[in-house]
């Protein structure tokens, strides 16, 4: 078999947990398995180079911030080949440009375009084991970008769908993909199973336990993922084409608390304006999520949205140098905010969902301040203060009570 293995950066945070998944990694080489592996920075290096980017310069480039990034997962590849040739076993680490991992040139929200696999696959026949940086990629001037955070996920799954691995295993600091974050919600209940569309909106809703862009490749190329512990030995939880949860009707909350909401208050009612608008923060790469417009009134509407608070600073700075040519009278923000979401196959084909999950809100006084639906999924933007409780209400509320889909 070929398997490709993830280890996230708590796994791979010291010594100690180096020298853990190197027995995992070498375990599985033992069994005649060929192995690629693929590592995220240890423990918090990536915020501290981050700390050491600010105290240089606050608003470097974001070449250069992937240029420092991107050294994280070099050193760890390094050292997990050090630990593993510490063992007796062939083993070589590589980095993106020697992988040719090719990028967009997006710096800090790169996306694969293409990996040439020649040289992992010379170093699988020569018998060793590859150990390879996550979260990073070339473009097409040979510079060093970032896939965003999370980006080792979407590493680990592009080798395996290139390579045609027979499975990819995403090891976390926990056993597998829960209900809700076990941090936020006590009775979170681990799931053996969860369909490609219903992790594909969790994780783009907040779950930090996969990178979204990593569901996708997964869900286009049909690769066997599996999220599992790098600390047991426990089963993990498989991600497919088709699951059935047990017949639940909701498969997940999720918390995102990287949310700001702005608004532009007086904007002219007349067409194009929202185009106008939101084609200028495409341009500059800018996600926009939850969109509020209000009834036109003299002859001026509001429109809110939110972005992430990565954004915030350069979506207010888009809109002021726009000004003029957007018509506004005046923008308000809210940092303050989170968006709690609720995912579920079964929410398309029972009614109702809408009607539970505000009850619960209500029930626990917490104000809902901006709504969005779609097939197998609600989301709604509340105060940052009220986000874990909403959570843990409305968990309770549909996966605790063990509340079923109607076939």
């Amino acid at each position: 078999m070929l398997i490709v293995k993830k280890f996230g950066g708590s796994s791979v945070a010291d010594a100690e947990c180096i020298r853990r998944v190197a027995n995992t990694i070498v375990k599985s080489y033992k069994e005649g398995n060929k192995v690629v592996v693929v590592l995220s920075a240890q423990g918090d290096t990536t915020d501290e180079l981050i700390e050491k980017a600010n105290e240089i310069n606050p608003n470097a480039s974001k070449r250069e911030m992937d240029m420092l990034l991107a050294t994280g997962e070099q050193q760890s590849v390094a050292l997990m080949a050090m630990a593993i040739e510490a063992m007796g076993y062939p083993v070589v680490s590589l980095n993106a440009f020697q992988c040719n991992i090719y990028s967009t040139s997006t710096h800090s929200n790169a996306r694969i375009k293409n990996i040439s696999v020649e040289r992992i696959e010379n170093e699988l026949d020569n018998k060793n084991i590859v150990i390879i940086t996550g979260f990073q990629g070339i473009n097409r001037n040979l510079d060093v970008t970032t896939l965003g955070r999370g980006g080792s996920d979407t590493s680990a799954v592009a080798l395996a769908a290139k390579l045609g691995a027979d499975v990819c295993e995403i090891y976390t600091d926990v056993d597998g993909v829960y209900t809700c974050d076990p941090r936020i919600v006590k009775g979170a209940v681990k799931l053996n199973e969860i369909s490609y569309d219903e992790m594909l909106e969790l994780a783009t809703l907040g779950a930090k336990v996969l990178h979204n862009r990593s569901v996708e490749l997964a869900k286009k190329y049909n690769v066997n993922l599996v999220v599992r512990s790098s600390m047991s030995d426990a089963e993990g939880t498989v991600v497919k084409e088709e699951a059935k949860v047990e017949k639940m009707l909701v498969s997940g909350v999720a918390v995102d608390k990287n949310v700001a909401r702005i608004a532009l208050i007086g904007l002219k009612d007349e067409p194009g304006t929202a185009f106008k608008l939101f084609s200028l923060l495409s341009k500059k790469k800018i996600s926009v999520d939850l969109i509020i417009q209000s009834i036109g009134r003299s002859d001026t509407k509001d429109i809110s949205f939110t972005v992430t608070r990565d954004d915030f600073k350069e979506t207010i700075a888009i809109l002021e140098e726009n000004k003029d040519s957007l018509g506004y009278s005046e923008v308000k923000t809210n940092t303050e905010v989170a968006k709690v979401s609720v995912v579920g196959a079964g929410m398309a084909t029972n009614s109702g969902v809408a009607a539970m999950l505000f009850e619960a809100t209500f029930d626990a006084h917490i104000n809902v301040r901006m709504i969005s639906t779609s097939e197998i999924k609600i989301s709604l933007l509340v105060d940052e203060k009220d986000a874990d409780r909403a959570a843990e209400v409305i968990h309770d509320k549909f996966i605790n009570t063990g509340i079923k889909a109607r076939e």
